[in-house]
């Protein structure tokens, strides 16, 4: 009789690189997609759901995105102060203006799980507005989107 096993990474066993994507002229969406599934390591053939088995993504030209339809002013992002009346709004145009980071970030996020393992995902992410970023120590690999 043949038995099969199972194989399962473990956090001795992965292996982290690091990518570097530029975000000019690339749809917000499209893009978040893209390095949700690298963060998570699911372009890897060794994937396992419940390790952080992904990879690290530096994001540069973050205020040069682009979106479709009319998500500038429809987009509206929620925040509260805690405080009775304290509901914020601020839209995606605004966000771009005063922080573009976030709306990657925002994104990204929003696409990870919502537990534990995710909280610990989206610390992979690191996203600049301009085309200059200090992680050239870790060689990031260009990625195509």
């Amino acid at each position: 009789m043949k038995t099969f096993s199972t194989y399962n990474l473990t956090p001795q066993t992965r292996q982290r690189n690091w990518h570097v994507v530029d975000a000019e002229g690339e749809i917000l969406g499209r893009l978040a997609t893209r390095i949700a599934s690298i963060l998570r390591g699911k372009d890897k053939p060794e994937f396992t759901p419940h390790v952080d088995c992904g990879d690290f993504v530096v994001v540069i030209n973050a205020d040069k995105i682009k979106t479709t339809g009319r998500k500038l002013d429809k987009k509206i992002y929620y925040r509260h102060t805690g405080h009775p009346g304290g509901l914020k709004e601020t839209s995606l145009r605004t966000l771009l203006q005063y922080k573009p980071e976030r709306a990657i970030y925002y994104a990204v996020k929003g696409m990870l799980p919502k537990n534990r393992l995710g909280r610990a995902q989206i610390k992979k992410l690191k996203v600049y507005a301009g085309s200059e970023h200090p992680h050239e120590a870790q060689q990031p690999q260009p990625l195509e989107t």
